[in-house]
């Protein structure tokens, strides 16, 4: 994997946003990641968009390189501070790309950017009305009657969060590598030294009780979740959206890609990877690569 300098600027709240670039074509691509990883994860990426793109990759607050001086309460939370380095970094029309948790981030900006973004593509994202966290019984499986709404329930989730505080807690790369090997890259896992970049790049994060809030909710339509009021902001989202989503994917399940399909009706458009997960940069690159720069172009 090739390794792009990483670079940092300070927004005017203080929080300094790290980011790493790419290429120098005429069309401009912003990537954002998703949870529990960092630009480092798009670097096989922008190396296959450099010759073409402009591309850059950022750094969420509270993740990888970023700053994390204030806690977050909404994906619009972070979509604020991208927004806030787009203005900085003086980019005029650019697209952007949204995996996983990144995906709710990218439709939030879009919202706020009606005219400068061209494109939103959301690659297995999180659903446009959030990603429910349930409680748990004594067998350690969600009781689907019961959301959990609070931080102070998520910091004690034995199943979603503790073992991963844990493991950042104490640098404890075989316990997230086993939880990525079972969910995230249980098609293709990366080389061993790309993995180990990962790792490290995981165990930087520091907000984690904050991004599952935020995806909790997280709801830009007008019906209301389990746990939050729809913002209606979807609205507001004037670019073509294209949905990118693995058929197989345990993170999000691809029923999530259906019904942000509905919500945004004609405005959208749904590409189902078949055979692929959670991680199609890894379990298909080229095929993603090639997705991007059909819809780019």
């Amino acid at each position: 994997m090739k390794q792009y300098e990483l670079k940092k600027v300070q927004i005017p709240s203080g929080e300094t946003i790290a980011y790493r670039q790419a290429g120098h074509g005429k069309d401009v691509v912003v990537l954002v990641h998703g949870n529990m990883s960092s630009s480092v994860h798009f670097q096989t990426t922008m190396e296959k968009l450099e010759k073409d793109f402009t591309v850059y990759a950022v750094d969420l607050r509270g993740f990888g390189d970023s700053s994390y001086n204030k806690e977050l309460n909404s994906l619009r939370d972070f979509a604020l501070d991208i927004e806030a380095w787009v203005k900085l970094m003086k980019l005029d029309k650019f697209s952007v790309v949204g995996w996983s948790t990144g995906g709710g981030i990218v439709l939030e900006m879009a919202a706020d950017m009606p005219d400068q973004i061209k494109k939103v593509l959301l690659l297995d994202s999180v659903g446009i009305k959030g990603y429910p966290m349930f409680k748990k019984g004594p067998d350690y499986q969600p009781i689907l009657t019961q959301p959990i709404t609070t931080k102070d329930e998520i910091k004690v989730d034995l199943v979603q969060v503790v073992p991963i505080l844990m493991a950042y807690a104490n640098k404890d790369k075989a316990t997230l590598k086993a939880i990525w090997n079972a969910v995230i890259y249980n098609k293709v896992q990366p080389n061993e030294a790309d993995y180990d970049l990962y790792l490290d790049a995981m165990i930087k994060q520091r907000n984690l009780v904050d991004v599952d809030y935020s995806l909790v909710h997280f709801n830009m339509t007008h019906e209301k979740s389990l746990v939050a009021e729809g913002s209606g902001r979807l609205d507001l989202i004037k670019c073509p959206v294209v949905i990118m989503h693995g058929q197989n994917d345990y993170v999000v399940p691809f029923a999530f890609a259906l019904e942000m399909k509905a919500a945004f009706g004609e405005r959208a458009e749904l590409i189902t990877f078949e055979g692929v997960g959670h991680s199609c940069v890894t379990d298909d690159l080229e095929l993603f690569v090639k997705t991007l720069k059909a819809h780019l172009n």
